[in-house]
């Protein structure tokens, strides 16, 4: 399918660049003279910026088309994936993954929107979960592999290879991409900006999804993408190199995950179910992490595994959500429920750093204060699903 030759690349590289930065901390801390609080900033400043383009993208894509809102902004990733391998500091860092942010936030949305506009809706989900499963093969590569050329060549040059690889990305969405038609409300008008996200705002399921929105991907990207590699590394003192391997089974098992929710849904016709079920599951598992974590290795990367397969309900959650949106804002409908899964991973990220940085300075070790973050994540999930119980299924038929 065209959609996957344009932008299975970018999207490849969006969630290679979401979670890397857990196996390069102790370099990329060290060459720009940080400590945990700023490097907590630095994975959030890439969700911050990517969740707030998020309201002008889905206006970009219901007017303008997925492939001039691609093509714009992930020219501006590009300049910032360059950026980032020449940081020289805090501030130079930060600016570069915010710009790398503003470059990958199109890419899932334009997939979707494309999916949305081009598929049977009963395909949507199965299509999601395969796109998501095959792009988050760049977990993998933001694991071990980083992890070893790092060691090998240093995390500068390596980073220098991913910008390239990003702006050939670039390119083959311009490309590549085809607009669909646009589609109008029922009344013939095309509603702007505002009057767009007012009628969204309107939508009352979406209020009961929003707690599960913010906290599910979050958490999981925070988990992966933060610190696992610090956990083992601080906790077990596992190498780099060991690190990195610990956050491949992670990365290993989200893949799993996209592909085993895809096909479940299929398989039952139902969303709801799987999600809560799941977000139950994850908690339950950061619960036993945050008891016995510290005392194996073996039990603690297991524990990592299964979290990354049932906490991925990305996908599945996406398409729940995408079946209260009528088709004129069908672009705007998701980039704001993204809005809320990326504006949630920033807040995770930026305050599991303050919660990190704050229980070090009071003198508690390693293992307590992962523990007291794992608990933090078991409880957020937990209400969550809870609140996500009472969501309807499926809209009401007028």
């Amino acid at each position: 399918m065209l959609i996957f030759l344009a932008l299975l690349p970018a999207y490849f590289l969006s969630i290679f660049y979401r979670s890397f930065l857990s196996v390069i901390a102790g370099p990329v801390m060290t060459d720009l003279a940080i400590g945990p609080r700023e490097f907590g900033l630095l994975g959030a400043a890439w969700f911050s910026t990517f969740a707030v383009s998020q309201f002008p993208i889905g206006w970009a894509l219901d007017r303008l088309g997925p492939r001039r809102t691609v093509t714009a902004t992930m020219t501006i990733g590009s300049a910032g994936a360059f950026l980032f391998a020449n940081a020289t500091g805090a501030l130079t860092g930060t600016l570069a993954m915010a710009l790398i942010g503003v470059g990958c936030a199109p890419i899932f949305m334009a997939s979707l929107f494309l999916f949305a506009r081009t598929a049977a809706p009963a395909r949507f989900a199965f299509l999601t979960s395969v796109f998501i499963g095959l792009g988050s093969l760049g977990n993998l590569v933001g694991a071990a592999p980083l992890a070893i050329a790092a060691a090998r060549y240093g995390w500068r040059p390596s980073m220098l290879a991913m910008a390239a690889c990003f702006l050939v990305a670039t390119a083959l969405a311009g490309l590549l991409i085809r607009d669909p038609p646009r589609a109008e409300s029922a009344s013939g008008k095309a509603e702007g900006l505002v009057a767009g996200l007012a009628s969204i705002l309107k939508l009352r399921p979406l209020w009961l999804l929003a707690p599960i929105t913010l906290t599910g991907y979050a958490i999981l990207a925070t988990a992966r993408g933060l610190w696992v590699a610090p956990f083992m590394a601080d906790v077990h003192g596992f190498d780099a190199v060991a690190a990195g391997n610990a956050a491949t089974a992670m990365a290993l098992t989200m893949v799993a995950g996209a592909f085993i929710y895809g096909g479940l849904e299929k398989w039952l016709g139902r969303v709801k179910p799987l999600v809560l079920w799941g977000t139950i599951g994850t908690a339950a598992t950061f619960a036993l992490l945050a008891s016995f974590g510290a005392s194996s290795a073996a039990m603690a990367t297991l524990l990592f595994a299964v979290i990354g397969a049932a906490g991925f309900t990305y996908a599945i959650l996406m398409a729940h959500a995408r079946l209260f949106f009528p088709a004129h804002l069908l672009g705007r409908g998701m980039t704001a429920v993204n809005f809320l899964f990326i504006s949630g991973a920033a807040l995770a990220q930026s305050g599991s750093g303050w919660s990190i940085a704050g229980q070090r300075a009071a003198g508690l070790d390693a293992a307590a204060t992962f523990a007291h973050l794992h608990w933090i994540f078991s409880a957020l999930l937990l209400a969550s699903a809870a609140v996500y119980a009472f969501t309807p299924e499926r809209p009401k038929m007028d």
